[in-house]
């Protein structure tokens, strides 16, 4: 896989091991000439991910609403911007650039995003792995949530044909190799 879209946290006030984790994501990329597609935020783990692949030769798409063009928010480690209307373009970009998606520790917009390459997966659209790293934990209760829709029969094809809970690094660069 040479092109890694990235759903992740763009706040400053995370975990110490989440920057961590998404600086050793980072660096594993960029020395493996591996590109970053991304939201194009400077702050947060977007910043630390991207930081991190640049610095060690990596290349970084940055797909950036306009929004955050507007407030001074784009990252300075971007090598190629794509500029979108708003946020819906923007995760649409990202899916169709990536070989696959990681979700690192994020908020509403992280499930947005990937709930979105889940979906278009389950019907046939996308045929893309989503490999949510669960550092710490952080997403465990999502994957209870992922078990109880199996067991009720909510779900038309089963979670673990496209979508991975990974809880280290080996698990998850095994996955990107």
């Amino acid at each position: 896989m040479k092109q890694i879209g990235v759903f992740c946290s763009s706040s400053n006030n995370l975990e110490t091991d989440f920057y961590r984790c998404a600086d050793q994501l980072g660096r594993w990329m960029g020395e493996r000439d591996k590109t970053l597609v991304y939201g194009g935020a400077n702050c947060g783990l977007m910043e630390s991910l991207a930081k991190a692949v640049h610095e060690t030769g990596g290349h970084v798409i940055g797909v950036v609403p306009q929004i955050l063009i507007d407030h001074q928010r784009v990252s300075s480690f971007i090598d190629e911007q794509i500029v979108t209307e708003n946020l819906t373009d923007r995760k649409q970009q990202i899916i169709a650039l990536s070989d696959a998606i990681v979700a690192l520790p994020g908020s509403v917009g992280t499930l947005d995003e990937a709930f979105t390459l889940m979906a278009a997966n389950t019907i046939g659209i996308e045929d893309k792995p989503v490999i949510f790293w669960n550092i710490n934990g952080f997403w465990d209760p999502l994957f209870v949530l992922f078990n109880s829709i199996v067991a009720r029969g909510a779900g038309t094809r089963p979670f673990d044909e496209y979508c991975y809970n990974v809880k280290s690094f080996d698990e998850l660069v095994g996955l990107l190799a």
